[in-house]
């Protein structure tokens, strides 16, 4: 996926890192552009009701690009014209919208409406070789994601260094790989955009079914790819 392309780039806790990872994602003309869905918006019911996908798709990722478009475009006038200070400023804005579009452009492909099941292959094995089970991961990430405070993202990630699975989760929309340094291979986003119109507060459910939509082939090419990654 074309996302694999950049998540290298990330450094830990570094918001250059994560400035570097998304300008790779934009177009000819230097702007970040809102990623098309690779499946209809009604695709993924009933799990994620069409309601929730245009909303979360065309409202919530659109802001994200929309404001990590203007903070870079003025943190770079900031620059050229010697405003450290603001420059500085700007920071957070560019950190908390270049995540959430990392994070949302991982998870439209993480979905599927022919995922569900389980992993095969060496994801397989991986999983059962770092969990345990498939089952005993399963409600690991599940209750990682749910626990979460307020709100953020329950990641499945691969760790270079111990070249092996792990489960963390990130706060708001911070980026998984600047943050842990772990790469991102499966994100639940648990914002309450992603599931409150159809699972109200219940958001232990919202994550129950989201399993039956996982697109477990995306996992796994991250996952090579991961693996393969120097």
């Amino acid at each position: 996926m074309y996302l694999s392309k950049f998540t290298a780039a990330i450094t830990k806790a570094s918001v250059t890192g994560i400035q570097n990872a998304v300008r790779s994602m934009a177009g000819a003309q230097g702007k970040y552009t809102l990623p098309e869905l690779p499946y209809e918006y009604n695709a993924l019911e009933p799990v994620i009701s069409a309601d929730i996908m245009k909303l979360h798709h065309d409202k919530h990722h659109q802001t994200y690009v929309t404001n990590l478009n203007a903070a870079e475009e003025k943190m770079m006038t900031a620059l050229k014209n010697g405003d450290l200070k603001s420059a500085i400023e700007l920071q957070g804005v560019v950190k908390f919208n270049g995540g959430g579009h990392i994070n949302h452009s991982i998870f439209w492909n993480n979905l599927s409406p022919n995922g569900g099941k389980e992993p095969k292959g060496d994801l397989a094995d991986a999983i059962k070789k770092d969990f345990g089970s498939f089952d005993a991961f399963k409600k690991l990430l599940s209750t990682t994601s749910t626990s979460i405070q307020g709100s953020g993202w329950g990641w499945l990630g691969y760790n270079m260094q111990a070249k092996k699975l792990q489960v963390a989760q990130c706060q708001n929309q911070d980026p998984l790989e600047s943050t842990t340094g772990l790469i991102p291979l499966l994100g639940i986003d648990v914002w309450e955009h992603a599931y409150y119109l159809q699972y109200k507060n219940v958001r232990a459910d919202y994550v129950k079914e989201i399993f039956n939509i996982i697109n477990w082939e995306d996992v796994a090419e991250r996952h090579q790819m991961a693996r393969s990654a120097k």
